[in-house]
């Protein structure tokens, strides 16, 4: 406490970021940020965009990035993606008190915005993390995984569109995906594809069913009931939980290098 009110009186931290160090959160008009999820869990607070506004996004963003470092935001659309990068200093019309030292890795197709203060220093863990997708109608949410598993520090390895319609794209890449330290495989329709993984690996495999197909399945439950009922010991996360897969397959990394590092 001593240090961090010292480092307020000597200007080296913010308000913000005093109260986010003594409380373990920092509040603002737009909601609570849990700026010591980091340090708690070993995974980045991320900012889910669904059911706020632009504004409200933004203002959490610049919060987390002013508290942390760093903020990840999730399932943000194109006005959302826009006015987080607005204001925290990378989009086309950059608001006047934004960190123009800030960088902004925005991707459209995962919905996913991740931003970076000047001078912030990722983790980096000694782990490798495979996302595979069944589909490329299954990219957007094994693309979330990878960004959070990237987050966390892990080296990801995407392989994309190897669904069981043809087993040969699948056993094509086996020798690679067997390289990661814990695979996570993306699958819709019938959800096969990560029991047919977990067969072949040796590593964790963390199953996320998804809301891709047609008819009675459309909505991931079928998905979601094949990995449940898998003969393959697998673990399976929600429907379209990107953000859960690639969160839990970092803190298997995070385990994974600490054992290494002994």
């Amino acid at each position: 406490m001593r240090e961090t009110l010292a480092a307020l009186e000597a200007g080296e931290i913010g308000v913000e970021e005093a109260e986010s160090r003594l409380a373990g959160y920092a509040t603002t008009d737009a909601g609570r940020f849990d700026a010591a999820r980091e340090r708690r869990r070993g995974i980045p607070e991320a900012i889910l965009a669904e059911g706020k506004t632009p504004a409200e996004v933004a203002a959490l963003a610049t919060t987390a990035l002013d508290t942390t470092g760093r903020a990840l935001v999730t399932r943000a659309d194109e006005a959302t993606a826009a006015a987080v990068a607005s204001a925290v200093g990378d989009g086309e019309d950059v608001a006047d008190d934004a960190d123009s030292g800030a960088t902004v890795d925005r991707d459209d197709r995962t919905g996913t915005v991740v931003a970076h203060a000047a001078g912030f220093e990722p983790p980096s863990l000694d782990a490798a993390v495979a996302v595979v997708a069944a589909g490329t109608a299954d990219a957007p949410v094994a693309g979330e995984a990878a960004v959070v598993a990237r987050e966390v520090g892990a080296t990801v390895d995407r392989v994309d569109d190897v669904g069981v319609a043809n087993l040969d794209r699948i056993l094509d890449q086996a020798d690679r995906i067997r390289e990661a330290d814990v695979v996570v495989v993306a699958a819709g329709r019938e959800g096969a594809l990560p029991t047919v993984v977990a067969g072949l690996v040796d590593a964790p495999v963390i199953a996320v069913p998804v809301s891709t197909g047609y008819g009675v399945g459309g909505e991931g439950v079928a998905a979601l009931e094949g990995a449940l009922q898998s003969c393959s010991v697998l673990t399976t996360v929600n429907v379209d939980a990107g953000f859960v897969a690639g969160a839990q397959a970092g803190l298997i990394a995070r385990a994974v290098d600490a054992a290494r590092g002994e």
